[in-house]
């Protein structure tokens, strides 16, 4: 094969153009996917129930524009007239249902005292009486609906609700889909059910992808009429979609922005490395194509990128350079070991000597991000597969189209490497040789400290710190869940017998049951907005001069709510056909100190305190969705690790043919591991949906250095003089070129406004480094102590 390869370069590069223009062309189907969904296995029994409950109490699709003036009071006329202005350019929205706020929703307190005689609601409105700011100031004062809605409690700041229509044909794929789905909890989902479930899906996806992008058109199209106001009032944007939408538009930028960086960065390490124009040109080249093809073939597979696989770029850069540059640093050592021989022959020799280290190498990157695909979460798994995929090409690029390129060019000359690492790489072989003792202790005591710190890891989750306090998002979603009443919800969903007479909606008996348990919930810290029946009945008791109102009277206030109210609320919170009621609350992610399970904990307690049985509830939405995914994260974190170093030790075994030398190529992998985890548990930095594949993707990168050592160590313990020594001096050299572009790539994530690619960046830099220093000291000086066990190559 190394031969055919270095006979037929013409032939290997016209094959690579023609698979790298195919899938450059196929890379257009490749897509971002930012929203809440993809962080959620659709298998899983909670993400099911929550959907079954989403239809059980339906609720529009909406977002929320926040509105604060910073020129005159909430409750003024330029308040009325801006919210007018700005509802009557909403509701031409093609897909807009409804546009409600303060100055257009029914505000039936003020008419207090005209229970009996109310026949329509729709008079009752800010626009329609135009109050004066005195009058209004106490109605929306402690309002039971509206106060953390749509006004803040301060009256500093009030809020647009857009309500949008749903796609009638999307709407019922996916009531199909989750009925078929439902099936799966009870095994029941039989072979023509799997399959028509996936001709659903099939149907879906399409209109789904149209959807999104009209999402973001209508997005784009509020933030324009928003920014006219934006003179006199702060102005933010709310709700799922548009979180989706800020996060895509940021992960995008930084594809962009950091692709470019890294590649700066790459050239201008090489060019400082190497010192010729063909070392930078080459290897940019390779990356280059790798990219493209991986995109095509992602596009092709209908892989798309979520928050967690959205460095997948920069890590099919740094992973494909790393192995083109043991190549270059194998090459030159030929060049200069033979001043005779033709560029041929240079090249078939480096293939010789590096294509197995280099397929091993990446192997073993591979089995890394493998170990991803048993973590149990479909987001996790899908970045695994991807991961694998990208690792297949960039061997498959480097020792094909490497070679092929480099045998069209001139032999050229070799530059000597430069002073300085060559005097930092002889002083490490000196320490590994000299103080293999010392060496030892120090690795033992590191590694103790960052197992001790891995003990202190916790599980959090908070989309709000996600994002630099400088960002707009970061602003935004902290201003709406401290001035609205929170930002993730959760679902408390209880089954109460149905009232004996049909014409109630509710008995007083279930309101009374429900107001001690939501007075409860409201006050549990963490909880921002509560909303259930029991806002609705003391709207009612305020409207009845603060007399308590009987069952029927109850019944009739129901009748008497405005339509939208009834049907957009009501409907969402109670619930007749199936006897169900649920308490809708908002969690406010900006509560200090506040830890998700210990509240997840606390609500259940009270609920049961309440003489609610655990078969009679159920908490779902989406925090309980994440906090379900996180809780799985410490079982998948230790299980995904003991799987990559059982996976790892068999294939060092297998490559080395030698147990004791798998078990010393082991070592430093866990030694990378140990300060990863460590630091992350001393610094407080809790593992989440990003940090969690930190440490698999650490050790499948720092494991392909390992590789070159131990291979190169063997082959200079056949030879003469100091096998440490003269591994420090060919391969060490390519340990260090490659660590250190690693290293620097990753750290320019540092930057990104996006906190978990921050941390990823900068912790998987950190195991680069440790990696790096101890395949130079406690690798070699393990081989060295042991080097009478070690085989002969």
């Amino acid at each position: 094969m190394t031969r055919w390869l270095t006979a037929h370069p013409i032939v290997v590069l016209l094959l690579f153009s023609a698979l790298t223009t195919v899938m450059a062309w196929q890379a257009r189907h490749f897509e971002l996917d930012a929203s809440a969904d993809t962080l959620l296995t659709e298998g899983n029994a909670l993400y099911i129930r929550s959907r079954q409950a989403g239809q059980e109490f339906p609720s529009d699709e909406f977002l929320l524009i926040a509105y604060a003036p910073r020129n005159w009071p909430v409750l003024s006329a330029q308040t009325l007239a801006d919210l007018e202005a700005l509802e009557t350019r909403l509701k031409k929205f093609e897909r807009v249902a409804t546009v409600q706020s303060i100055r257009s929703l029914p505000l039936l307190s003020r008419a207090r005292g005209q229970l009996g005689s109310l026949d329509d609601p729709g008079q009752w409105t800010w626009a329609q009486k135009k109050w004066s700011p005195d009058e209004l100031a106490p109605v929306f004062r402690k309002h039971p609906i509206f106060e953390d809605l749509l006004i803040n409690a301060e009256q500093t700041a009030t809020a647009i609700q857009v309500s949008f229509r749903v796609n009638p044909e999307l709407d019922q794929l996916d009531r199909d889909i989750l009925a078929l789905q439902a099936k799966q909890l009870n095994d029941e989902l039989s072979a023509s059910d799997q399959a028509r479930l996936e001709q659903l899906k099939a149907r879906a996806r399409p209109l789904r992808q149209a959807l999104q992008q009209t999402r973001n058109a209508e997005i784009e199209a509020i933030q324009a009429i928003a920014a006219e106001f934006e003179d006199d009032a702060d102005l933010y944007l709310g709700g799922g979609h548009v979180l989706a939408y800020q996060l895509l538009n940021m992960i995008r930028n930084d594809l962009l922005v950091f692709g470019l960086a890294i590649t700066a960065m790459i050239c201008a390490v090489l060019l400082l490395a190497f010192r010729a124009l063909r070392w930078v040109l080459l290897p940019i080249t390779c990356c280059g194509a790798s990219v493209l093809i991986t995109l095509g073939l992602f596009g092709t597979l209908g892989l798309r990128a979520t928050v967690i696989s959205s460095n997948f770029i920069a890590l099919q850069l740094i992973l494909t350079l790393a192995l083109v540059v043991h190549l270059i640093v194998q090459y030159r050592e030929e060049a200069e070991r033979d001043a005779e021989a033709d560029q041929a022959q240079l090249v078939r020799r480096t293939l010789q000597r590096k294509a197995s280290p280099v397929f091993a190498a990446g192997l073993t990157t591979s089995i890394g991000f493998a170990s991803l695909l048993i973590s149990g979460i479909a987001p996790v798994i899908a970045f695994g597969w991807m991961m694998v995929i990208a690792v297949g090409v960039s061997i498959l690029t480097s020792l094909m189209l490497f070679p092929a390129v480099l045998c069209l060019l001139s032999r050229g000359g070799t530059k000597p490497d430069l002073p300085l690492l060559d005097r930092g790489l002889s002083a490490l072989a000196s320490l590994a040789s000299q103080r293999a003792t010392t060496v030892g202790i120090a690795a033992l005591l590191i590694t103790a400290t960052g197992l001790i710190g891995a003990l202190r890891l916790d599980v959090e989750n908070s989309f709000i710190n996600y994002f630099r306090d400088s960002t707009q998002v970061h602003r935004a979603l902290a201003f709406i869940d401290q001035q609205f009443g929170g930002t993730t919800p959760v679902d408390v969903v209880i089954t109460v017998p149905p009232p004996d007479n049909s014409d109630l909606i509710m008995t007083a008996e279930f309101v009374q049951r429900l107001q001690s348990l939501q007075a409860q919930l409201g006050a549990q810290a963490g909880t921002g907005k509560t909303l259930s029946m029991v806002n609705f009945t003391e709207l009612a008791r305020y409207m009845n001069d603060g007399k308590p109102l009987t069952e029927f009277e109850l019944t009739a206030v129901y009748r008497l709510l405005d339509a939208s109210v009834r049907e957009g609320l009501v409907a969402g919170l109670y619930n007749t056909d199936t006897g169900r009621v649920r308490l809708s609350m908002r969690v406010q992610d900006t509560t200090p100190e506040l830890n998700r399970a210990d509240y997840v904990a606390e609500l259940r307690t009270k609920i049961e305190a309440a003489g609610i049985a655990p078969a009679d509830y159920e908490l779902v939405g989406l925090f309980m969705l994440y906090q379900d995914l996180l809780a799985k994260l410490f079982e998948s974190q230790i299980l995904t690790l003991g799987v990559v170093l059982a996976a790892l030790l068999l294939a060092f075994l297998v490559i080395f043919r030698s147990l004791r030398v798998a078990l010393i190529a082991i070592v430093p992998n866990i030694i990378s591991i140990a300060v990863v985890l460590g630091t992350m548990g001393w610094l407080g930095i809790a593992l989440d949906f990003m940090t969690i594949t930190i440490a698999a993707v650490a050790m499948g990168i720092a494991v392909d250095d390992t590789i070159h050592y131990v291979h190169r160590y063997l082959k200079e313990c056949d030879g003469d003089g100091d096998a440490v020594v003269n591994t420090h001096r060919s391969v060490g050299y390519a340990l260090l070129y490659t660590s250190l572009i690693i290293a620097l790539g990753f750290g320019l994530l540092g930057f990104s406004d996006f906190i978990p690619s921050v941390l990823f960046g900068l912790l998987t830099a950190l195991a680069m480094l440790t990696a790096l220093l101890a395949d130079l000291t406690v690798l070699p000086a393990l081989l060295h102590r042991l080097a009478g066990a070690t085989p002969r190559r």
